[in-house]
C-alpha cells in the first residue's frame, strides 16, 4: 500500500471547509467559513454579514469607526528599544524591527484627539499584530501621558484594549506599568473626568488586571475573550470543567464584570450617549427616543472645545443600560 492511500472510507470534508481564501480580495470567516470580500466587510465595519462574527482590526481600523472629522495622533515620538539585550529564539530588537516593519506602528498602542459627533475625546488604542498587543513600557507611558492630556483640558479618556498581557521581554519593567497605569488612572478619577473601557477578542494577562477592567463604564464587543490565565491554563489547574462560554463577552456580562456589551456598528453611537451622559448627568430621552444635553463638555485654551449641544439618542442603550458609578 503506498503512503497516499487512504486507510479509511467514507472520511468526508465539507466544501466550506476546504476552500481556501485567496490573498487580497476576500476574507474567510473564522467562525461560519464564509468567503467574503474585502470591500464587503468594510462596509459592514469588518462584522461577518452572515454569522455577526467580529472579525480582528487593527488601531487604525478602529479610529475610523470611532471618531468623525480631523483626528490628531497624540505622542508619536515613542519608541520601544531592547535595553535589557533581551533574547529567546531571537533577540528583542529584532522582534521589534520586524514588528515596525510589518504593521507600521511604533508599538502596541496608538493615542489619539478627536471627536466624537462634536463630542472630544482621546482614545488609547492596542493592536493585537504589534507583538500580541502586548503591554511595555512604551504603552504604560502612553496611557499615562493620555491621561494627563485629559487632565490638563478637561476630555473624556477611552481605551480600547487588545491584548495578550505583560509584554516579558521587558521582564519587570512590562508588569511595572500595571501599577502604573492603576495609577495615574486613580488620578482621573479625582479630577472626576470619564474613563471608559472597551475590551475587544483577546483582552488579556495583565492588560484585564490593570486598566481594562478599571473603567466608570466597561464595555466589550461581543463574544470577546476576556480574562487573566487562558482557560486551557485554568482548567488544567482546578482540574475541573469550565461552564460553556467561559471568559466570553457575554458570560462576563451575566456575572456582573461588564456594564454593557456594544457591537460594532453601535461602538460610535453609544460613545456619544456615555460623553453626553457624564457631561450631562440629567441628559434624559423622550419617548420618541430623543435627547438633549446641554453645557457640554469643554477644554483649557480652546483646544478641543465643545459648547453647548444637542444630541438625537435613538435607539441609545443608554437609558437601559448606564448606570454610572459615582466616585
Amino acid at each position: 500500500m503506498g503512503w497516499f492511500d487512504r486507510l479509511k472510507k467514507g472520511i468526508r470534508t465539507s466544501t466550506s471547509a476546504k476552500m481556501e481564501a485567496p490573498d487580497g480580495i476576500w476574507v474567510k470567516c473564522k467562525k461560519c467559513k464564509a468567503l467574503l470580500t474585502k470591500d464587503e466587510l468594510e462596509k459592514n465595519l469588518y462584522v461577518c454579514p452572515k454569522c455577526d462574527y467580529h472579525l480582528p482590526v487593527g488601531s487604525k481600523e478602529y479610529e475610523k469607526i470611532l471618531f468623525t472629522g480631523d483626528v490628531e495622533e497624540l505622542f508619536n515620538d515613542l519608541e520601544s528599544y531592547d535595553f535589557l539585550e533581551f533574547t529567546d529564539l531571537k533577540s528583542y530588537a529584532d522582534r521589534l524591527t520586524k514588528a515596525r516593519e510589518k504593521t507600521g506602528l511604533k508599538d502596541a498602542i496608538t493615542v489619539y484627539a478627536g471627536r466624537v459627533h462634536k463630542m472630544p475625546l482621546v482614545a488609547a488604542i492596542m493592536d493585537f499584530r504589534f507583538i500580541g498587543g502586548s503591554m511595555g513600557s512604551v504603552v504604560g507611558e502612553k496611557i499615562a501621558r493620555a491621561i494627563d492630556y485629559c487632565i490638563e483640558y478637561n476630555v473624556p479618556l477611552l481605551i480600547i484594549s487588545k491584548s495578550g498581557g505583560a509584554r516579558m521581554m521587558e521582564s519587570a519593567f512590562s508588569l511595572m506599568q500595571m501599577a502604573k497605569t492603576a495609577a495615574k488612572l486613580s488620578q482621573l478619577a479625582r479630577a472626576r473626568i470619564p474613563y471608559l473601557s472597551y475590551m475587544t477578542d483577546p483582552t488579556t494577562g495583565g492588560v484585564s488586571a490593570s486598566y481594562a477592567m478599571l473603567g466608570d463604564i466597561n464595555m466589550a464587543e461581543p463574544g470577546a475573550l476576556i480574562g487573566f490565565a487562558g482557560p486551557r491554563v485554568i482548567k488544567d489547574t482546578i482540574k475541573k470543567e469550565l461552564p460553556e462560554g467561559f471568559q466570553s463577552a457575554e458570560y462576563l456580562m451575566e456575572h456582573g464584570f461588564l456594564d454593557m456589551i456594544v457591537h460594532r456598528s453601535e461602538m460610535r453611537k453609544t460613545i456619544r450617549d456615555l460623553l453626553l451622559y457624564f457631561a450631562n448627568p440629567g441628559f434624559t430621552k423622550n419617548e420618541n427616543g430623543n435627547g438633549s444635553a446641554k453645557g457640554a463638555l469643554s477644554a483649557k485654551n480652546g483646544k478641543l472645545h465643545a459648547s453647548e449641544k444637542n444630541g438625537n439618542g435613538k435607539n441609545s442603550t443608554l437609558s437601559k443600560s448606564v448606570n454610572a458609578r459615582q466616585r
